[in-house]
């Protein structure tokens, strides 16, 4: 096993490898020599991209996967990058899969970085601000406690109809989405 050293970011304690280092890792390890990364876009569109990275060995076996899903309207970030951030994620994910910079987290400091930008934008949003107070929960917990409230229930589909009907206004299509999931 090589002593190479990963560089780490730290985020609110933790250490995290940024996907640089763990390409990096692969491509001056002589047990990667002439492996590939392979990326592909399953789903792609204007909005929404889902990537799936591969890595082979020399004979083309696939080794490892990783996958990753952004949108557009995600961070500000990805207003102008959701396809590059995709990528970069899913080939993180790939290669911790391969067990590369994995000492901590499979979560590479990008991917930490980018769900911490997300998590201050649903903060910072009036709507759900508005949500958060009528649920009387913060704003990290208002979809646990609308899929709880869903869950508790014995008419599925009357307790999201009320969630649709008291907050519908205040919930993104993906939140929308998300709850529906639990009405059987």
């Amino acid at each position: 096993m090589s002593n190479y050293k990963f560089k780490t970011t730290n985020i609110r304690g933790k250490q995290y490898v940024e996907v640089n280092e763990r390409i990096k890792f692969l491509r001056q390890e002589d047990q990667y020599k002439d492996w590939t990364i392979a990326t592909e876009f399953p789903v792609l569109d204007g909005e929404v991209a889902v990537c799936k990275a591969t890595v082979a060995d020399t004979e083309g076996r696939v080794i490892s996967t990783g996958h990753a899903h952004e949108e557009r309207s995600g961070s500000n970030i990805n207003k102008t990058s959701f396809v590059e951030n995709c990528e970069t994620s899913a080939v993180g994910r790939a290669l911790a899969m391969l067990g590369i910079g994995i000492d901590t987290s499979i979560a590479s400091s990008n991917e930490v970085q980018e769900a911490i930008a997300q998590q201050q934008e649903l903060v910072d949003n009036p709507k759900v601000q508005k949500l958060s107070k009528a649920l009387d929960a913060p704003v990290e917990n208002i979809m646990d406690k609308a899929v709880g409230y869903i869950k508790s229930q014995t008419d599925k589909r009357k307790a999201f109809d009320s969630i649709t009907k008291k907050y519908g206004d205040q919930l993104s299509e993906k939140q929308m989405a998300g709850l529906k999931k639990f009405v059987r």
